[in-house]
């Protein structure tokens, strides 16, 4: 754990004009440390591609004369703390991104056990039917041992903080403005009830207030905790949009829950299912997309993490005692452990088209079969 003096440092650079996270992260990188850069030479920090002479003479300048103990002492008062990339705490998915942000600010707490997790987003100006479905699955993925990440906005980020909460679980906060300055000032009371279920996060200095600048680098740590991003009614302009791109960068899967064909609210959300997105209509949809990516997120789960993810993994039936048909069984036996596409099962197997999609859909709800992004199916 860092202390008092370190976390200076740190906020220190970070605080810079002109220092963001990828260049935070190319100094340390060369230097060793951020006390290393702040003792380095303008000449030296220069020779770091894309600063120059004149910007590490800024760079230097303004860190060096910089004042952020009162800004460390004002969160202090308020119940938050800091903490760097460096510490145990800081969430391990966030950290495998190319930008995560070098120091965040903490009310409440962190658990090694939200490393499983799922983003829900979507609109501020939600409808009922919107607000409840992100009440529902947020209440039903938290009952099922999920932290629920989100961005304390009005509309469906509020309704899925709620649904969390409601059922006794984690929920995140992810604030796009400094935790000094709550937004929307009517979440007052749920700003205070995520830190006790959970916790609120800012990568901004306490006092920023919510500019809409700040808002997509915001979403961008939504995307990165998340193992998938939930998207109810996105417009085609939209954070929701924004996050669900990011998710894709980041290997995360993208599901999506459909709503009314002849609402704006819900353009983005279905061209993002035109395009690939998991569209899901309940908790069962989810767990199957979510043990399946969950796979390649086992590297910096916790134990407890891969417990839980393993036991979504795991096959629901015992093949021997289930009635299967020969054309099932010759499914099963084709696809064997690998992941297969559609056009080739119809191409290797000798068995009509019809029944081979009533005999994937079966073998589907039996659980023996999960279907992948782009019609390509693979043995649970």
């Amino acid at each position: 754990m860092k202390n008092s003096r370190d976390i200076q440092t740190w906020l220190k650079l970070i605080r810079t004009n002109g220092v963001g996270p990828r260049t935070f992260s190319r100094l340390v990188e060369k230097f060793g440390s951020p006390e290393r850069v702040l003792g380095a030479k303008a000449t030296e920090l220069s020779e770091i591609n894309g600063i120059g002479i004149k910007n590490s003479e800024k760079i230097l300048s303004n860190a060096l004369n910089l004042n952020v103990l009162d800004e460390l002492e004002l969160a202090n008062s308020h119940g938050a703390y800091y903490i760097t990339i460096e510490d145990q705490r800081y969430p391990k998915a966030l950290k495998a991104i190319d930008d995560p942000p070098p120091v965040i600010c903490v009310k409440g707490t962190l658990s090694n056990n939200d490393s499983l997790s799922v983003s829900i987003v979507g609109s501020r100006r939600a409808s009922y039917y919107g607000s409840e479905q992100a009440s529902r699955f947020a209440y039903l993925l938290s009952n099922s041992g999920f932290t629920i990440i989100s961005g304390m906005a009005r509309g469906i980020d509020t309704a899925a903080h709620r649904g969390a909460i409601n059922a006794g679980g984690r929920t995140i906060g992810v604030q796009g403005c400094g935790l000094g300055k709550i937004f929307p000032p009517e979440n007052r009371e749920l700003f205070e009830r995520i830190t006790q279920s959970g916790a609120c996060i800012s990568e901004l200095p306490f006092s920023t207030g919510p500019k809409r600048e700040n808002f997509p680098a915001r979403n961008r740590i939504i995307a990165a905790m998340g193992m998938a991003s939930l998207i109810i009614e996105a417009s085609l302009r939209s954070g929701a949009m924004i996050t669900a791109r990011l998710s894709l960068e980041y290997n995360r899967e993208v599901m999506v829950v459909p709503g009314r064909i002849d609402s704006s609210l819900n353009q983005g959300s279905h061209r993002l299912i035109k395009q690939g997105a998991k569209l899901v209509d309940c908790i069962e949809d989810c767990m199957e997309s979510l043990g399946y990516i969950g796979e390649g997120l086992l590297d910096y789960a916790s134990t407890e993490s891969k417990r839980a993810l393993r036991e979504i993994q795991r096959p629901k039936y015992d093949v021997s005692k289930l009635n299967l048909s020969d054309d099932e069984r010759s499914i099963l036996e084709y696809l064997k452990s690998q992941a297969i596409h559609l056009d080739a099962i119809i191409a290797e197997l000798d068995i009509p088209v019809g029944t081979i999609n009533a005999s994937l859909m079966s073998l589907r709800l039996k659980g023996l079969l999960r279907q992948l992004p782009g019609n390509v199916f693979i043995r649970t």
